[in-house]
């Protein structure tokens, strides 16, 4: 186990130092270029190389109520979405860290929590402008053009975000011909199109009846070109381009909405290609992998679905992963069908197998004597007669097995997979017999291979007739292993497959054992980025550009209160009898401006983490420098648009050579980045609450009961603390 290591002061929130120290730890996981961390095992020694929040944390020793509660939010995050746990782990300890200091300014709990909720909300409103629309994607799918196909992009992670050319991350130049200009249509609030104005100026107001006939003379160099040298297409948003003039509409809770007239203007994603350099986030290897099970999943479907063809869904319920260490990078494929690891004494049974169709029989649960199905309640009328009648468990065990291998062949079946465990006596003697049993399998395998198969899942063995048997399965070795790692590896990978079976298995191989969970943490990143992108037919703008805008946006809203703030403490002794709406209006600014520092904080680690900076402080003075220039441009995300479409001429082309010339745009996926805001936000008000409670309660009982606390004396309130806090 791994400590974090952090001095806690007990008079102030545990909880909330608690948080931040958890955090700390995970700093070098943001941002594509990450720092890998070497975990040791203190028990056996062995050790395994890590670089996911989710590996972090399985390490370290997470016995408080504080470090449940922290592990319990990320593994949530990763089971739903297998990304964006790094974004809210940092999250957490930021926000812990500007809750403290809102504390220490004295601004009471119930408004830190209300504001800071009510902020995070209005930033999750604000960033809908950098949405952009993901459709039809694979329309062009059959064409030879692929990920893996191209030579690899050099790539930008956008305007905040830049990966050096020293860090191994930088892919091949490649050249692209220009793009034909071509006279661009954008449709105003009434629907009706008007032509374009120069795109994505700075300024704040557009004029309308300037430069109306203006098109851009070339998107070369521009991210408004496709990185597939596909047309862009400019949608309408009412979130853009919005003027110095527009009118301010002061909201329920507070906040001031500014509704403006200028045209809006947003960006579109119709390439898979483009789509997938997006995501790859410079892990260019497991992208290619997931393109090339998204190409095989979607040739399968069209196959089965013929000329009735349906909207194709990437289905990543339907790919499966076999991590073989030992062997070379070069091993690492995708293949139809499943590709599970066996032992080695059943090669001469594979051999015999192999290059002819076998049937099969499907187990739910464990294929073992004692097994019995959830909710299964043994008869209680059942009474012994005789004890000495009773078998012996050795020869109990082999009247079972001797029952199964006679079911087995009276129907002719060669192949049993069983989703839980099989006993090691049957599977022996049913290699003997020529059978090969395999255990463990996943559910979705299981009834990828009942679909295709035909077979019918039972419970028990003993459940098995004619049409509980599937037909139609091949087994075959998936490749043959040089000679020089064939001592290397344990087991022996074999490929199952049936015709019309949906489902795709991708081989992870590496020569570093330490490296396997890593690699296959970094495919399913991948995969799910792709899968939640496809599924929502949506993605942001990414490399900081959301989080900058959400800054801005909390910088700006901070400046609103404050100077609203100052009208309303001006005239509260008269107009005002209310102390909450007073106390609102005097430390929102305070909270807001702490909440923006947590999104200051991530985009300084984030930058520094590329390497591109000295210090975290010579990042956090770029930050500065383009949040004041954003804010003065009275449009932040027209700012971020305008910096994204002159990229390769401009100071956000920091580290990226300017002999470069396309450089594809890099996104995000939206919904799991906003639920990790949300609960990591969740997370630190729910422990500030609570810490709150704990403290005030204890004040309270020394204020009112002075009387009793002599009874009470022996008991250590400040041990009570602690054990509520562990």
């Amino acid at each position: 186990m791994v400590m974090a290591c952090r001095v806690i002061n007990k008079r102030r929130h545990m909880g909330l130092q608690q948080l931040s120290s958890f955090a700390e730890t995970g700093r070098t996981f943001l941002g594509p270029v990450k720092s890998s961390k070497f975990i040791i095992d203190e028990e056996c020694h062995e050790s395994v190389l890590i670089s996911s929040t989710v590996r972090l944390l399985e390490s370290l020793d997470l016995t408080s109520a504080v470090g449940q509660l922290l592990s319990e939010a990320v593994r949530a995050q990763n089971n739903t979405y297998r990304t964006g746990t790094s974004t809210l782990l940092f999250l957490v300890g930021a926000w812990s860290s500007a809750a403290e200091e809102c504390l220490h300014m004295g601004v009471p709990v119930s408004l830190i929590v209300s504001v800071m909720s009510e902020g995070l909300n209005s930033c999750i409103e604000e960033v809908v402008s950098l949405e952009v629309p993901v459709h039809h994607v694979f329309d062009h799918i059959d064409n030879t053009k692929t990920f893996s196909g191209l030579e690899t992009f050099s790539v930008s992670l956008g305007p905040f975000l830049q990966i050096p050319s020293d860090t191994g991350l930088m892919q091949k130049e490649h050249d692209l011909k220009d793009v034909a200009p071509q006279p661009l249509t954008i449709h105003n609030l009434s629907g009706r199109p008007v032509k374009s104005p120069q795109l994505f100026r700075p300024q704040a107001k557009v004029e309308a009846d300037t430069n109306m006939s203006q098109t851009p003379q070339t998107l070369k160099n521009s991210l408004l070109a496709d990185t597939c040298c596909r047309k862009s297409v400019l949608i309408h948003s009412r979130h853009l381009n919005r003027t110095d003039n527009s009118q301010q509409i002061s909201k329920p809770d507070g906040f001031l909405e500014q509704h403006g007239a200028a045209t809006p203007q947003a960006y579109r994603c119709n390439d898979l290609v483009e789509l997938e350099v997006g995501l790859s986030h410079g892990d260019d290897s497991s992208m290619k992998l997931v393109e090339a099970a998204a190409q095989l999943q979607y040739q399968n479907v069209r196959t089965q679905q013929g000329s009735c063809a349906m909207p194709f869904m990437f289905d990543i319920s339907r790919i499966f992963t076999c991590c073989l260490p030992g062997l070379p990078e070069s091993f690492s494929c995708v293949c139809p069908g499943y590709i599970t690891v066996v032992s080695t004494s059943s090669t001469t049974l594979i051999k015999e197998l192999q290059n002819q169709p076998i049937r099969v029989v499907l187990i739910e649960g464990d294929l073992t004597e004692n097994y019995r199905h959830l909710g299964f309640n043994k008869s209680a009328n059942i009474k012994t007669v005789l004890e000495s009648m009773k078998l012996p468990q050795d020869s109990s065990e082999e009247l079972w097995i001797n029952r199964v291998l006679e079911i087995l062949i009276k129907f002719n079946v060669n192949l049993i997979l069983a989703q839980g465990n099989v006993s090691e006596h049957l599977i022996e003697k049913c290699t003997h017999s020529k059978r090969l049993v395999i255990g463990s399998v996943n559910g979705n395998v299981m009834q990828a291979f009942a679909e295709a198969s035909g077979a019918v899942q039972v419970a028990y063995i003993t459940q098995v007739d004619e049409n509980c048997v599937g037909n139609g399965v091949c087994v075959t070795f998936w490749r043959s292993i040089p000679l020089d790692v064939v001592d290397t590896v344990d087991g022996m990978a074999i490929m199952l497959k049936t015709e019309g079976i949906n489902l795709v298995t991708v081989v992870l191989t590496s020569p570093v054992t330490a490296h396997m969970q890593s690699k296959e943490d970094r495919f399913w990143t991948c995969a799910s980025r792709l899968c939640y992108a496809l599924k929502e037919q949506k993605v942001f703008l990414g490399g900081g550009a959301v989080e900058f805008l959400c800054l801005s946006h909390l910088q700006i809203l901070a400046e609103q209160s404050l100077s609203k703030g100052n009208q309303a403490c001006s005239g509260w002794l008269h107009n005002t009898s209310s102390w909450l709406a007073s106390s609102l209006a005097l430390y929102r600014p305070t909270v807001l401006q702490c909440l923006a520092n947590g999104w200051h904080k991530y985009l300084s680690t984030l930058i520094y983490n590329t390497a591109n900076y000295s210090s975290e402080f010579e990042a956090s003075t770029f930050i500065q420098h383009h949040l004041q220039n954003a804010i003065d441009s009275g449009s932040p995300s027209s700012y971020i648009l305008s910096e994204y479409s002159k990229l390769n001429s401009g100071i956000f082309n920091s580290g990226i050579s300017n002999k470069l010339g396309q450089i594809p745009r890099v996104y995000d996926i939206v919904t799991p980045k906003i639920e990790a805001w949300r609960r990591a936000l969740d997370l630190v008000l729910l422990v500030l609450q609570t810490d709150s409670e704990i403290i005030t309660g204890l004040v309270h009982t020394e204020i009112n009961s002075q009387h009793f606390f002599q009874l009470w004396r022996p008991l250590d309130l400040a041990a009570t603390g602690r054990f509520l806090h562990s």
